[in-house]
């Protein structure tokens, strides 16, 4: 099933619908476009690796504290010595959360939307800041990971487990001077835990409702100059209900959807002598998702009583080679990565008509070749320059494209008297495809000095291109063409904000006003009789972002997070489909004891528009919900712990998106062994 910003489809309802449109037989609607929707010190012994960038700091340990982002310059940065918005998400914040998956991890930060089909496994759309979801990039350890073979380009967060991350990063507003494509939204960055010291040995093992089951296994440490971090996971879900009882017809027996996953999380560093270190990094994933089709041999379809099957097989793997040079003035990385994207669709159990049945294969793959260098310039600040080739291929017969992307960045970094500090950016960008783009970003930051206000501002460019599908891929049956001569999609972004620090830090608050236009956006015209992609649409995108943040006691800590989206078609005035107006998010911590640490979440979503679980209506309103979670930990001794969590404690019956169920009041349970 095709999407558009023009008040068509945001986001594939479904694993199956999204690549409807590649199975002989399979009934689609007019298609329309495709989206889915004070710098730390460099001179101490710790050894850290973010976004596959290693920087020495003097921390004492293997993470970076919050306070601190790489994303967003590339290299070490206090967060209140930048414009760019920005959320920080450590390793202690994965294990408290106790979210074993990236769109539950991801749920209730600001600016964001996540919108996941069929309960777990079930296709997942990442919308920031009211942009598509393919207009999101994601990273892992430096490589890009936005999925080549998806009809869009999006990445599907629905199968990365959160074991072995050590680090999330989340920049808001356009990117694509330093990240280049797909970075009109923002960009999430995430980091796998680095291996230091002492070996550390963990093993997880959980349990709990829809016949869920868990294990993880993790080893990290060092042991002279060679560093690794090893963690193996397995999750099981048998059946979750997802299907609303409203969209089953009387005495129609339908299943519920099932997930088994098993991934690994590798990171490998070895230090061949003290300003030269090799690392090595791999995300491997193996997963089945069975969940229920849809027979479109009726009318109006209705869900089928088998459960269909998609198969991903899913490698992330990157090496670098960094170097110190100068007395560490000047600190440089080359990088070569690798992404494959293996699926395989095979329809449903029992066959509704002629062409259900059949398998349907799907491969993509990216190859990354990166360079980049710091140089530090003393009180002048710091120069960054940087080279990249990309190529990215589709392999699904009969159809096989590819494109080559060669680009070339720089950014300035700098502070004048602690006072004004700032980094500047500008990027070039030459796809065989689509052409020659040139993007750029701003991002000053004032300290106002002794009131604990820090004023922001940022204003960049970014630009989205055409998925290998839309470019190459035509659906003759359905008097669809594809366009090989679409053009990017392009945005000019704005943003301004203050945060205020009071009562010693223990009380910080915020906002941030934004403000975007997006141009040239890819939707769907007709050409003669047939339908094909063009690139006439445009939207507006408006919003506040805000937080205050409480230590109310040295034992409790609040926080509370708003976000107010406006994204509209600017042509029609008409909202866009998925994303909420408000948002609020509301996150306490209570540390009960020294060894019980209980938390919890309540996240709001305002109503929304959306389209129907079948494409044939595009303008419902989707009602807004509230959701509670909590989770508690308890150490029984240094080797023990023993946690348990509960999920939609209201029990909620909501549908996000429209058609799809989510999941009722829930319960789960484990013991951490740690050595």
């Amino acid at each position: 099933m095709f999407a558009g910003w023009n008040g068509a489809l945001a986001q594939a309802p479904d694993a199956a619908e999204e690549k409807a449109a590649a199975r002989p037989g399979a009934p689609v609607a007019a298609p329309t476009s495709a989206p889915i929707s004070a710098s730390a010190p460099a001179s101490a012994p710790a050894h850290v690796a973010m976004g596959a960038q290693h920087v020495r700091v003097a921390l004492g340990g293997d993470q970076l504290p919050e306070s601190v982002t790489v994303s967003a310059a590339r290299r070490p940065v206090r967060i209140d010595e930048i414009g760019t918005s920005v959320s920080v998400i450590t390793e202690a914040d994965i294990a408290l959360r106790q979210r074993r998956t990236l769109p539950d991890l991801l749920l209730q930060e600001p600016g964001l939307n996540l919108v996941q089909t069929g309960g777990p496994g079930g296709t997942t759309s990442i919308f920031m800041r009211g942009t598509n979801a393919n207009e999101v990039k994601v990273r892992l350890d430096g490589m890009d990971i936005n999925d080549p073979s998806n009809p869009n380009g999006a990445f599907d967060a629905a199968q990365f487990l959160t074991d072995g991350i050590g680090r999330v990063e989340i920049l808001r507003g356009p990117q694509s001077g330093l990240y280049g494509a797909d970075a009109m939204g923002g960009v999430i960055d995430i980091t796998s835990i680095a291996g230091e010291g002492p070996m550390k040995a963990t093993l997880r093992v959980e349990g709990g409702s829809f016949g869920t089951t868990g294990e993880a296994l993790g080893l990290r440490g060092s042991r002279q100059r060679f560093h690794y971090s090893v963690y193996l996971t397995h999750s099981h879900v048998s059946s979750v209900p997802v299907t609303p009882p409203r969209l089953i017809p009387p005495g129609l027996n339908v299943p519920g959807n099932g997930n088994d996953n098993r991934s690994a999380n590798i990171r490998l560093g070895y230090d061949v002598t003290d300003n030269f270190d090799l690392g090595l990094t791999a995300h491997l994933t193996q997963a089945t998702y069975r969940y229920v089709d849809s027979d479109y041999n009726t009318y109006p379809p209705e869900p089928t009583q088998g459960r269909s099957t998609q198969n991903l097989n899913e490698a992330v793997v990157r090496g670098t080679a960094h170097l110190r040079s100068f007395g560490g003035r000047f600190d440089q990385i080359l990088g070569v990565g690798y992404t494959a994207y293996r699926s395989r669709d095979l329809t449903v159990d029992e066959p509704v008509g002629p062409d259900d049945g059949n398998p349907s294969f799907y491969r993509g793959e990216r190859v990354k070749i990166d360079w980049h260098g710091t140089a530090d310039l003393g009180r002048a600040g710091s120069l960054l320059v940087g080279a990249e080739h990309i190529h990215e291929a589709i392999l699904n017969s009969p159809i096989s494209a590819h494109t080559d992307t060669n680009a070339g960045y720089g950014q300035y970094q700098g502070q004048w008297r602690k006072i004004l500090y700032g980094a500047a950016n500008i990027r070039y960008d030459s796809n065989s495809r689509y052409g020659n783009y040139v993007t750029w970003r701003a991002a000053p930051a004032i300290h106002v000095p002794g009131t604990g206000t820090v004023i922001k501002a940022s204003a960049g460019s970014g630009y989205h291109g055409p998925s290998l599908s839309q470019l190459f891929v035509s659906y003759p049956a359905y008097f669809f063409l594809a366009n090989p001569n679409l053009k990017a999609e392009r945005l000019l972004g704005y943003d301004a904000g203050i945060e205020q620090r009071l009562l010693r830090g223990r009380l910080t608050m915020g906002a941030t006003w934004y403000q975007s236009k997006v141009d040239n956006l890819i939707t769907t015209g007709l050409s003669g009789y047939d339908y094909t992609y063009v690139n006439v649409a445009r939207a507006r995108l408006h919003g506040v972002e805000s937080f205050i943040g409480w230590k109310a006691l040295d034992t409790l800590d609040l926080m509370l997070n708003y976000t107010w989206t406006v994204a509209k078609n600017a042509d029609t005035g008409q909202e866009l489909q998925r994303r909420p107006e408000h948002k609020i998010s509301f996150s306490p911590v209570w540390r009960a004891t020294r060894d019980l640490t209980v938390s919890g979440s309540l996240v709001f979503l305002s109503h929304w528009r959306d389209v129907d679980r079948y494409g044939m209506q595009s303008d419902v309103r989707a009602p807004g919900y509230v959701t509670i979670d909590i989770a508690a930990r308890y150490r029984v001794n240094r080797h023990l712990s023993v946690f348990a969590r509960a999920d939609n404690l209201l029990n909620r019956q909501y549908e996000n998106p429209i058609g799809y169920l989510q999941p009722g009041r829930a319960g789960y349970g484990g013991v951490t062994l740690a050595y």
